[in-house]
């Protein structure tokens, strides 16, 4: 993180405008907002948990963010802007400091837009976007370079495509939802029968919803449903790299770290968090408020407000039993060698 700007404000102007306080001299400018590992004596930097803090106050920044479980145990040598949630707090200054949004109306020439497609006011369409026939594009969409709406899609109100992202034909985006780059929303669902030993493709007819405040990261890829909808509820995040496959319901709320997968038909209730690289075979349930952890295996459903982990997955404390002893096996064979006088088993021959 690099952030830099003509100056944040002095500590006290900051600490207003996140429902903070100051220990130390509000009155000290700052200029930018580092991490610990890129500071100067001009930097604002943050800290999340006790060890971050002891290193930013060793660090040449000005001053350090910070929330009160953490300054509350250290002793403080720099002037400290303590607020409820440092996260919470570092989202809204990265927020100023962000690039503003492109404004409409505008569309490139190099734009290919149907002439049936509906599009809304103050949207903007950047180079090579390709938009399909009957497509509909909400109020203040932005549609950056090599973005495609399919026919008959819709785009909701303050929607974000970034470049190359994909909504193809009858899919739907809510409001706000943001595609990040080479997202692809509506790609087939990987639906075949195998005849006479060959596989032979079953057309895939449905579409896939996708609610509002939605963010889906870049390859990602959301497969339209063989029959029906795949639907992804309002405010769930989808990290980069991610599959999910066709006829898949995800609730609302959900959070999906990079390179899980999500075979056919599996649902997954609200508020649901999973770790990197977690896969679902298929046609199971998942509850709601379940956390899993990365690399899990989820074969069968998962109930209600769980923590699972492993392969396959399995209530998060029992995996933890399971991994100590999976590391004592070494010790056990090498006293059980000891014991039979390291003799050799017997041949089956």
């Amino acid at each position: 993180m690099n952030a830099r700007s003509q100056g944040l404000g002095s500590l006290a102007q900051i600490a207003a405008e996140l429902g903070g306080r100051v220990r130390g001299d509000g009155g000290i400018i700052v200029r930018r907002l580092a991490a610990i590992d890129d500071v100067d004596d001009e930097s604002l930097t943050f800290a999340t948990d006790e060890r971050y803090l002891r290193a930013a106050l060793s660090s040449p920044a000005a001053a350090v963010l910070t929330d009160e479980g953490c300054a509350g145990g250290v002793e403080a040598t720099k002037p400290l802007i303590i607020v409820e949630s440092t996260r919470v707090a570092l989202a809204k200054l990265l927020e100023r400091l962000e690039p503003p949004r492109p404004r409409g109306p505008y569309r490139d020439p190099s734009a290919v837009v149907d002439a049936s497609a509906e599009i809304g006011p103050d949207v903007v369409i950047g180079p090579l976007v390709v938009v399909g026939a009957r497509a509909r594009i909400g109020a203040r969409s932005v549609l950056h370079a090599g973005a495609v709406v399919g026919a008959e899609a819709v785009i909701g109100e303050d929607a974000t495509l970034h470049p190359r992202a994909m909504v193809l034909d009858r899919c739907i985006l809510g409001k706000r939802v943001i595609l990040q780059a080479g997202a692809v929303v509506g790609s087939d669902g990987f639906g075949y029968v195998c005849v006479d030993g060959a596989f032979r493709k079953i057309p895939q007819i449905g579409n896939v919803e996708v609610g509002d405040d939605v963010e889906i990261g870049a390859n990602t890829c959301i497969d339209r449903a063989q029959t029906g909808t795949t639907r992804i509820g309002n405010g769930t995040k989808i990290d980069n790299l991610v599959q999910i496959g066709h006829n898949c319901r995800i609730g609302e709320r959900c959070a999906f770290a990079a390179l899980c997968g999500l075979a056919g038909s599996t649902i997954v209730g609200d508020g649901v968090r999973v770790g990197g690289a977690a896969v679902f075979k298929g046609h199971v349930t998942v509850g709601s408020n379940v956390t899993i952890g990365g690399h899990s295996e989820i074969w069968r459903d998962v109930p209600d407000n769980a923590f699972v982990s492993g392969r396959p997955a399995k209530p998060h404390r029992e995996e933890l039993r399971l991994q100590v002893l999976i590391r004592k096996l070494p010790k056990l064979f090498a006293r059980v060698d000891a014991l039979e006088g390291n003799k050799k088993p017997p041949s089956d021959a």
